[in-house]
Parts: C-alpha cells; structure tokens; sequence
C-alpha cells in the first residue's frame, strides 16, 4: 500500500444504539441493507468485504481491525482498478455513545488527493442511505407505535391511560397541536382525560400508512365519533428516541 497522505473525514449521529448500528458491520445480510444486494463481509481480522453497487460497481477489500462495538478498519479499491485497484486505500468506522444514539466518525485514507475528492459525496450519499437503514430496524413497528398513541386516546380509565402511553412514549412525551403545549406522560393523562370529557366517546383512528425517515414518523388520522363519522382530520408527526419510543408529536388539523 503506497503512503496514504490524504484522508476525507464524515461524522454523523444515528438514532440506534452504538451495538444496533455495529450489527451492520458484521453480517452480509444487513450490510447488504446500505450498500446493495449481493455485497456481503466476513467480519474477521482476514476477512474479505464485497460491496456491489447496484449500479454494477465492486468494491472489495480486507477486514483490518474489528473491535465491536467500538471500530473497523479495511482496505478499500476497486475490481476495475479504476480509480483505484483493490487494497489501495483504508478506511476507519469508530462508534461513540451519543444522546441521539450513536456518533459515527468515518476516515478514508488515499495516496492521492484527486482520487479523495472523488469519494467525498459518495460517504456523504452512503452514510445517509446507512443511517437510514439502521432507523428502519430500530424503528420497524412504527406503526404499532402510533397505534398505541391514538388507541390512549380512546382509554377512559386514567391508569389504562398512563399504562398505554407508557408503552410507547418517554417519560417527558412533549405534545403539540391548536389545543395542546404539554409535557410529561402524566400532564398527556390528564389532557387525555380532559379531552374525553369534552368530546364523549370520541376515538382517533390511523389512516393510511405511516410514513418514516430516520425516526420521523407521518401519520394521518381521523376522529371519528360514536356514530362512526369523522368530526375532522389532520395528520401527526411523530419524533422517535433511539430506544423507539416516542419524544415528541406535533398535530396538524385539516
């Protein structure tokens, strides 16, 4: 390997924590998730990486370093040998606890600084399509999770209530809407409370599916009333935790 004297660096925060987003370093099939179908890695000091773009461009290189759930270091170059043959540059993935989840610091190393500047938007593009694979994962009962906020709408007794939004929202739930400006799962109880009083054995409903990108989750919704028609419409959005859990909504009436 020829003196690598030029390195691109990218740090981005994804909402898994630092062991959920290392699992896509170690098997095929969910690094297969971020870089295309039949790319796959033996996740082993020795091990071979493949990544195949769907684009029909191979990279391939050899597995370095590996210290779950901290690190990986491999080589990284091309089967064309363009721009690059195989083995020519390196490339380090370090994982750090985050707030957020998890802070991920990338450094490809080249000999020459032309072949660097090639790269620089492709880690960009990569990264987010990897960010966005893990937050698939982490957040694949989305769904559920809405569920579960709409259905403690419609729960009259007040432990039931606190029961079902303990279930899918934090502790310090923070909800907005024209009629909202709370905090707290214990203030979304009582709100709850209040709402049913003024509008009896009214209940709300998901339609359509929910729509999700890196723990935000859109989802419309009706409330409809014991008769069974709608009394008005909106759509709600939705901020996950790294642990799926929901943090905060916004409520947007039609």
């Amino acid at each position: 390997m020829d003196r690598l004297t030029h390195s691109l660096d990218r740090r981005i925060v994804i909402q898994a924590e630092p062991e959920t987003v290392f699992r896509f370093f170690t098997g095929s099939e969910r690094w297969a998730r971020w870089w295309g179908a039949g790319s796959t890695i033996d996740a082993r000091p020795g091990g071979k990486m493949l990544i195949r773009h769907p684009n029909g461009v191979e990279v391939s290189g050899d597995i370095l370093e590996i210290d779950a759930p901290r690190r990986i270091v491999f080589t990284y170059g091309y089967a064309s040998g363009q721009p690059i043959p195989p083995g020519a540059s390196r490339v380090t993935i370090w994982l750090e606890p985050h707030p957020r989840g998890t802070a991920l610091s990338l450094t490809h190393e080249f000999a020459e600084e032309s072949v660097r500047d090639q790269h620089i938007q492709g880690w960009r593009f990569q990264l987010s399509l990897f960010a966005n694979a893990v937050a698939d994962e982490v957040n694949a009962r989305a769904a559920e999770t809405v569920d579960g906020w709409f259905a403690a709408w419609s729960a009259g007794d007040e432990s039931e209530r606190r029961q079902a939004l303990a279930a899918v929202a934090a502790h310090g739930i923070r909800f907005s809407d024209r009629f909202s400006a709370i905090a707290g799962i214990e203030e979304a109880v009582a709100h709850i409370g209040a709402a049913q009083r003024f509008m009896p054995k009214m209940r709300l409903e998901r339609r359509g599916d929910v729509r999700h990108c890196q723990g935000v989750v859109l989802a419309d919704w009706a409330a409809v009333g014991a008769d069974g028609q709608s009394r008005g419409s909106g759509t709600n959005v939705f901020m996950l935790g790294p642990d799926g859990l929901i943090e905060a909504v916004t409520g947007f009436w039609k």
